[in-house]
């Protein structure tokens, strides 16, 4: 989806992940009010509002991983090899 953006490959698969892992955590976040999400991720109304309303430019991805930690969800990234893109995808160029 952030391909057909405009994004290269690389920022996608970042913006990707950041966006999974937003999902997940606004998913967790439903069951509190903003109250206690305020006291929960020690954060401020505003800041709080935007994390709900998916303004996801405004959080790194390392903040993300500490909400989702905070909301008891356990996070991980695994990485696999990529299949191959033909010549572009890892082999030596040559001189």
């Amino acid at each position: 989806m952030f391909e057909d953006l405009g994004f290269s490959p690389e920022e996608a698969a970042a913006l990707k992940l950041k966006a999974d892992l937003h999902t997940k955590i606004v998913k967790s976040a439903a069951c509190y009010s903003q109250k206690q999400l305020q006291t929960l991720l020690d954060e401020s109304q505003p800041r709080v509002s935007d994390l709900l309303r998916g303004k996801m430019s405004k959080f790194s991805l390392e903040m993300l991983v500490i909400y989702a930690e905070k909301l008891g969800l356990r996070t991980e990234i695994k990485t696999r090899k990529a299949r191959s893109r033909g010549a572009a995808a890892g082999h030596a160029l040559m001189p």
